[in-house]
């Protein structure tokens, strides 16, 4: 007995069906893991070279004869408001230098190590900061050595440079420094920033000492200072100035054991104004902790 013709028909367009399912719901459907893999390795691969190449513009190094170079240096520290400077130097490509305290190192020494890590120079700036030419030989030997060995523990690394307190040395100050084989630094123009304590004082007077090798006496542990530093910085570059660290500077590259830099900047008898005064307030107590 033959099938109804109306089943007949029906048979073929089930099977239609089922062989051939829609455009939209084949759209729907995730791509294969291969190519899903693909993609990602692709746009991972993409990112690896992008931050690759960001890296490498970070540490191109400045080449300062030929072009114009400023080194900012920071006394006294590490200070509390370190680590705000050192983010906005980073945010800035710029390079510091810091003069540090063995007391202070002591005290917070995650921002001398990231001051080590982040690629700034370190720089030796006594122990307990005496005036070096009112105390003994030994006594000024130990307040350098004792902060070098400090500083080397904690960071890994040996500051490089030192700058007595208050500019002042003597003699028996080239003498440890020579045993230490160590150039020792000074500035040529300063901040004032520990006297005014006002950004806009501050920022005035680092542009009006700014200068090409120029080498300016700031501190961390004033806050006005780092406040200030994002404006100041975008105020340098503008004037074309690369913002790098002492080491950089033209002249610096080749300072022996006991070479005084800037050159003749001993002589000015004006330095000593550009430092803290002995009753004034300044850095806070080594115990202040990070």
């Amino acid at each position: 007995m033959k099938p109804p013709a109306r089943m007949l028909l029906a048979v073929p367009c089930a099977l239609a069906l089922i062989a051939a399912p829609t455009t939209a719901w084949s759209a729907d459907q995730p791509k294969a893991a291969g190519a899903a893999t693909t993609t990602t390795a692709t746009t991972t691969a993409k990112a690896t070279a992008s931050d690759k190449a960001k890296s490498a513009a970070k540490v191109a190094p400045v080449d300062c004869a030929k072009v114009k170079c400023i080194a900012l240096t920071f006394d006294d520290g590490p200070g509390k408001y370190a680590d705000k400077l050192l983010d906005t130097l980073k945010k800035y490509k710029s390079k510091a230098t810091f003069f540090l305290e063995g007391q202070y190192v002591k005290s917070r020494p995650a921002f001398a190590k990231r001051m080590a890590v982040e690629g700034h120079d370190l720089g030796n700036h006594s122990y307990t900061h005496p005036h070096l030419r009112e105390v003994s030989e030994d006594k000024i030997r130990e307040e350098l050595t004792k902060t070098q060995e400090l500083v080397k523990q904690v960071t890994g690394k040996s500051p490089t440079m030192i700058r007595p307190p208050y500019g002042e040395m003597d003699d028996r100050v080239k003498t440890v420094a020579a045993e230490m084989g160590m150039p020792l630094v000074l500035w040529n123009g300063g901040s004032r920033d520990w006297a005014t304590r006002n950004e806009k004082a501050i920022y005035d007077e680092v542009l009006k000492n700014a200068k090409r090798d120029g080498v300016i006496l700031m501190h961390d542990w004033v806050e006005q200072t780092v406040k200030v530093m994002p404006k100041l910085l975008t105020a340098l570059q503008k004037q074309g100035y690369h913002v790098v660290a002492v080491s950089s500077l033209r002249g610096a590259k080749d300072l022996q054991a006991a070479d005084i830099y800037p050159v003749g900047s001993e002589k000015d008898e004006g330095l000593t104004a550009d430092t803290p005064a002995e009753d004034a307030e300044s850095a806070e107590s080594p115990v202040d902790g990070l």
